[in-house]
């Protein structure tokens, strides 16, 4: 009977110190890069909700369609990918940790967010434009880079806090590493 992997394993394969660093490095540069590529939206969208320059509004949609369409999915699924990596690879676990658990459930509320929500109201946007017709709504542009800001820049606050504590689960794979054993056999 085989022993059940141990904490840090991916499919019982414990990822290496230079994996994880590996790891690590794609894991920051990706989540920095979705957090630059948000504020780079929101820029945009202010500056299409602000201006009283028909081209300047289609400048700013257009480049938001850009990055929206090319830029946002690939980096928010290396965030989210390297994230489940990191945390399936390492002792901090998926679900042994509060802040861990909760970074991954808003990693995949923005991920599906941003594929959802900001790409459709950013490509209607960009459509009417393009047609000629002024910015229907600046909600659709401005929205969903707040949000998303939002929930990076609390995101990146509890990785670098890790508030919380360890989830009931955590506590209690705990407590069973700390318990020791059963006893062997004495030998003779």
């Amino acid at each position: 009977m085989s022993a059940p992997p141990g904490p840090g394993t991916v499919g019982r394969v414990k990822l290496s110190r230079p994996a994880r660093r590996a790891h690590l490095v794609i894991h920051v540069l990706a989540s920095a890069g979705w957090l630059g590529l948000t504020v780079g939206l929101l820029a945009l969208g202010v500056t299409a909700n602000t201006t009283g320059s028909a081209a300047a509004v289609e400048a700013s949609v257009r480049a938001m369609k850009l990055f929206a369409d090319w830029l946002l999915l690939p980096v928010a699924f290396l965030t989210l990918t390297s994230g489940l990596v990191l945390s399936l690879g390492t002792p901090w676990g998926l679900a042994r940790h509060r802040w861990v658990w909760t970074k991954f459930w808003l990693t995949l509320a923005t991920t599906t967010a941003t594929a959802f929500a900001l790409r459709p109201g950013v490509n209607a946007a960009a459509a009417a434009v393009s047609a000629g017709q002024t910015l229907p709504d600046g909600g659709d542009v401005l929205m969903g880079p707040v949000v998303s800001l939002t929930a990076y820049v609390f995101m990146t606050v509890i990785s670098v806090l890790k508030p919380w504590g360890p989830t009931r689960r955590g506590r209690r794979l705990r407590a069973a590493a700390r318990r020791p054993g059963p006893a062997a056999p004495a030998r003779l």
